[in-house]
């Protein structure tokens, strides 16, 4: 059993092993891409399904007196629920993770920030650029969605059946509506980009403010004053010794030289 424990490899320790692991809820963690890639394919889908329900809208076929529907609906309905549904599910889950990331932060990494300097207010007004226009963006996209769904929705049943009056949407609202989710979608990563940056920044004030109070503490500390001591030598006179800890100069008497030599 010896033997075989001798003969069991053992992993060394690396640097890499004493590297803590970024938590979940840092932006720069793999919790953090993940979500951020989620997002742009979310907002691409969304763009994809407005152009399909775009092409595949209701259109109305006009008479003397009455109209006539092409079509019921249904997939351009489809297709836009879909999009207006991933598109909120995509903005509040990545807004969600950048409140979970900034209020877990720890307080130093906030404090450090001097709010007068440049980065400081270039970074603030990128931040709120970013996070008003995402929303605007947002806004109109799902309100356009949710005008195309109604009228769309009306005509699900007897679509085939001549009516006198027959309410379709315009040419090219759903196209815009998948505009203003891929702007959604693009704005909220530089708002993720700027919230990044930030507490990049802020990480790396952190480590100099602790490397510059590492350093006063060590220069601040007064130097150790060299201590003497009594030693005695057979059938000589004492002799006074400096401490080889602090200094290497020896003082003895002529006696014990000779004594030595």
């Amino acid at each position: 059993m010896t033997r075989d424990m001798s003969r069991a490899r053992v992993r060394a320790v690396t640097h890499q092993d004493l590297v803590p692991n970024p938590k979940t809820t840092d932006l720069s963690s793999k919790t953090g891409i993940f979500i951020a890639v989620l997002t742009i394919i979310f907002g691409l889908s969304c763009f994809v399904l407005c152009l399909y329900a775009e092409a595949t809208r209701s259109q109305a076929t006009w008479g003397s007196k009455t109209c006539v529907y092409n079509g019921s609906g249904k997939m351009p309905l489809l297709c836009g629920a879909i999009a207006f549904v991933g598109l909120a599910v995509a903005m509040v889950g990545l807004h969600m993770y950048l409140l979970m990331a900034v209020t877990s932060s720890p307080p130093m990494v906030l404090v450090e920030w001097d709010l007068d300097s440049v980065p400081a207010k270039r970074l603030t007004f990128q931040a709120a650029f970013f996070f008003v226009s995402t929303w605007v963006c947002f806004g109109v996209g799902e309100v356009l969605l949710l005008v195309a769904l109604s009228v769309e929705s009306g005509h699900l049943k007897n679509w085939s059946k001549p009516k006198p009056t027959c309410l379709v949407i315009r040419q090219g609202l759903f196209s815009a509506a998948g505009v203003f989710s891929l702007l959604t979608v693009f704005l909220a990563m530089g708002l993720y980009l700027t919230a990044l940056q930030a507490h990049r920044i802020s990480k790396d004030l952190q480590n100099t403010h602790r490397e510059i109070l590492e350093a006063s503490v060590l220069y601040a500390s007064p130097p150790r004053s060299p201590t003497n001591r009594m030693a005695t030598v057979a059938r000589e006179g004492p002799a006074t010794v400096r401490d080889e800890s602090t200094s290497l100069e020896y003082l003895v008497s002529v006696k014990q030289i000779a004594h030595i030599v």
